[in-house]
């Protein structure tokens, strides 16, 4: 695998993530558009898309350090030690790794079905459009939660929303801000309880997939493109973060969303005069 693939896929994992337009529908169209086949063994290529996820990882957990510090040190203590925990604070920690049981049951039961039956360009297109629909009719919705009214029943529907983020051109952050919009939420805050929920499914995939690859061993030749991915996905994927904070202040998810109908239908014109 060459360090410019290793570059362009880190960026595309980084930017996509966090934005509302899907880094796994990205990371299968990009190689597809371009002609690449770096993986021929979809074992590496998971290995290699374990080390993007690691760069996000660190972005968010960086990105949402503030945040994230009083809800780990909460809610070990509200476990540990109740008597001496904001217990708010630490229920709300255990409300976020709850969010992530449903897609996480799901990924496992189902990670052979989705390889082989989702991720083709014409599904992507179509999600792309399709859940881009949804998340205008959800944006148009009014909001004015914030992150402190985040409840355990918030934690099971979002979290049962999220997975319909299996399916590639779906996107992950799409479809919880668009279920927290619904529920509620601000723009800004939709967009932060995207981001808390990320930590532990991204956290926990990133667990499963590192400890499976120390076991087989870092593929001959991938080493150096893997730390070349998690960087470049780790410095923009905390530009993405910041970019869309800063832009849901004062503006709606329909930049975002002309992106996916733009995508979606470029893809199914590409499809239909058979360029790939």
């Amino acid at each position: 695998m060459s360090i410019f693939h290793a570059i362009v896929l880190g960026l595309v994992q980084g930017l996509t993530e966090f934005l509302p337009i899907s880094s796994s529908g990205h990371l299968i169209l990009a190689p597809w558009l371009f002609g690449w086949n770096d993986f021929n063994d979809i074992e590496i290529q998971r290995a290699f898309d374990a080390a993007l996820h690691l760069g996000t990882l660190v972005a968010v957990l960086f990105y949402l350090r503030a945040d994230l510090v009083p809800y780990v040190r909460e809610g070990i203590k509200v476990v540990v030690t109740p008597n001496k925990a904001n217990k708010v604070v630490g229920r709300r920690a255990w409300m976020f790794v709850l969010s992530a049981v449903p897609a996480g049951v799901a990924g496992a039961l189902a990670e052979s079905w989705i390889t082989e039956k989702l991720g083709t360009p014409v599904l992507i297109a179509v999600s792309l459009i399709l859940f881009g629909v949804v998340l205008v009719w959800a944006d148009r919705q009014t909001g004015t939660r914030d992150l402190d009214s985040f409840s355990t029943r918030d934690a099971l529907l979002i979290g049962a929303a999220q997975v319909l983020a299996l399916n590639p051109g779906t996107s992950r952050s799409g479809i919880t801000i668009t279920a927290a919009r619904k529920f509620g939420f601000s723009r800004d805050a939709a967009a932060r309880v995207s981001f808390l929920m990320s930590v532990p499914v991204i956290g926990g995939a990133v667990l499963l997939k590192l400890t499976k690859l120390t076991q087989d061993g870092i593929p001959e030749g991938l080493l150096t493109p893997m730390i070349v991915g998690i960087i470049s996905a780790g410095i923009s994927g905390w530009i993405a973060m910041w970019g869309m904070i800063r832009l849901l202040r004062s503006r709606s998810f329909t930049p975002f969303v002309m992106y996916r109908f733009v995508v979606g239908i470029g893809v199914l014109s590409i499809l239909a005069t058979s360029f790939r």
